[in-house]
């Protein structure tokens, strides 16, 4: 079972992104609708992929991202970043603060399922522990 960690304040958006990879084999999710939520759910949850928007209320998913990285327990579990940035700065900041990949709103359903389960694929083809 691969669990997936969807981080977004919209509630319509956690729904979409989580029909979105149904298509994904033994996918089970969790939701946070805040970074700092996010953070606790790490601590309880075991996460293989996390799904994060970058624009939150209380902690902005660069952030999350700088957490994630620094944080040796969770610095291998891979982060897509689901976006209405599209500029180039955004994107930068998002992959130099350690995103796996990086997709921005509106989102194709098969473009975020068939990211999600490359990740998801790789994580096991690597053979990482956690």
């Amino acid at each position: 079972m691969h669990t997936i960690l969807v981080v977004d304040d919209s509630p319509t958006i956690r729904k979409m992104v989580r029909a979105s990879l149904q298509a994904v084999p033994s996918a089970q999710f969790i939701e946070a609708p805040t970074g700092l939520e996010a953070i606790e759910q790490l601590a309880v949850a075991r996460v293989d992929v996390i799904v994060l928007d970058l624009n939150m209320p209380d902690m902005h998913g660069i952030d999350v991202l700088k957490f994630v990285r620094r944080n040796s327990r969770y610095k291998h579990i891979p982060i897509v970043v689901l976006t209405t940035r599209g500029d180039d700065s955004s994107r930068k900041a998002a992959e130099e603060a350690g995103a796996t990949s990086y997709l921005t709103k509106p989102f194709a359903p098969q473009v975020l399922s068939g990211t999600v389960q490359e990740l998801l694929n790789a994580t096991v083809d690597s053979g990482a522990q956690r």
